[in-house]
C-alpha cells in the first residue's frame, strides 16, 4: 500500500518550503494541491498526476487518495503555509484512518511567521507581551463564544487574525472592546508572493485601511504593541543575553 503525506508548502515564496517537502513533491505519484494558494513553481519539476483541491469535495479527495494508495502510490496533499493551521487536515486524516491508509504530516512555514518576517517584528517582546493568539473572526464558520475577538482581546496579547479581512467592520469593533484605538496594526496580504502588500495603521483606522486598499481576502491582521517594534525602540531586552544572566552555557 502507498502512503499519503500532508505537506506544508509555505506561504508563497517557493524557496520557503522544507527540503523534505520538496523531495516529496518531486517523488510523488499523485499531488492534490490547494489551488491558487500554492505557487505553481513548486510543481514544475514533478511528473505526478495533479489535482486542484479547490474543485474537489472531501469525498472526491479521499477517493483519489484511496485509489492511488491502493495502487501502491505516494500521494502528497499539498497545503499552503503549515497544514496544522486552518488547513482542514483533521477531517482528511479521520477519513484516512477509517480507510486504514497510512499518512504523515510534514510541517511548513506558516504565513503568520512569514508575515512577521516581512514586517520585521518580534511577536513576543520581553515584559510587553509573551503570548501570541492566532484566531479568526466569526463568519460562515462559527467560532465558540469564549473565543470571540472581543473575548480574546481582553488579554492584550499579540493577536494575528486569519481569514477575516472581509469582516473588517466587525473585526475592528470587537477588538476595540479591550485594545485602545491607537493600538498598532499591520496588514499583510499574500505574504512573500510577488504581489504582496503591507499596510500599517492604528486599530481605529483598520476598517478604513482595508476598505481603501480593497482587501477582502488572503490577508493577515497583526494587532498589538509588538507591532510598534518595527519603527520604535521599545526598550525591552531579554535576560538571555544579559551579561548579568548566568546559565548552563555562560557563567558570570
Amino acid at each position: 500500500m502507498g502512503k499519503v503525506y500532508f505537506v506544508g508548502a509555505g506561504p508563497g515564496d517557493p524557496k520557503l518550503i522544507t527540503v523534505k517537502g520538496l523531495e516529496l513533491i518531486r517523488s510523488a505519484h499523485v499531488i492534490i494541491y490547494a489551488g491558487s494558494l500554492i505557487n505553481r513553481e513548486l510543481l514544475k519539476d514533478t511528473r505526478a498526476e495533479l489535482f486542484d483541491s479547490s474543485r474537489l469535495s472531501l469525498d472526491e479527495m479521499v477517493q483519489i487518495m484511496v485509489r492511488a494508495t491502493g495502487e501502491g502510490k505516494t500521494v502528497v496533499r499539498l497545503h499552503s503555509g503549515d497544514p496544522s493551521i486552518y488547513g482542514a487536515i483533521g477531517e482528511q486524516m479521520e477519513r484516512l484512518r477509517e480507510e486504514g491508509i497510512p499518512y504523515e504530516v510534514v510541517p511548513g512555514v506558516s504565513s503568520v511567521f512569514a508575515g512577521a518576517a516581512r514586517i520585521k517584528i518580534e511577536l513576543t517582546v520581553p515584559e510587553l507581551t509573551q503570548t501570541v493568539i492566532l484566531t479568526r473572526a466569526k463568519g460562515r464558520t462559527p467560532v465558540p463564544e469564549r473565543e470571540s475577538l472581543s473575548s480574546l482581546s481582553s488579554h492584550g496579547a499579540t493577536m494575528v487574525i486569519f481569514l477575516s479581512a472581509g469582516l473588517k467592520n466587525e473585526v475592528q469593533e470587537e477588538l476595540l472592546t479591550h485594545y485602545s484605538p491607537d493600538t498598532p496594526v499591520a496588514v499583510v496580504q499574500r505574504a512573500t508572493w510577488p504581489d504582496e502588500r503591507i499596510f500599517f495603521c492604528h486599530l481605529e483606522e483598520l476598517s478604513k485601511t482595508l476598505e481603501e486598499a480593497h482587501i477582502e481576502k488572503t490577508a493577515l491582521i497583526y494587532v498589538g504593541k509588538a507591532v510598534a517594534g518595527r519603527d520604535l525602540y521599545l526598550g525591552k531586552t531579554s535576560r538571555l543575553y544579559s551579561k548579568e544572566f548566568e546559565h548552563g552555557y555562560r557563567k558570570k
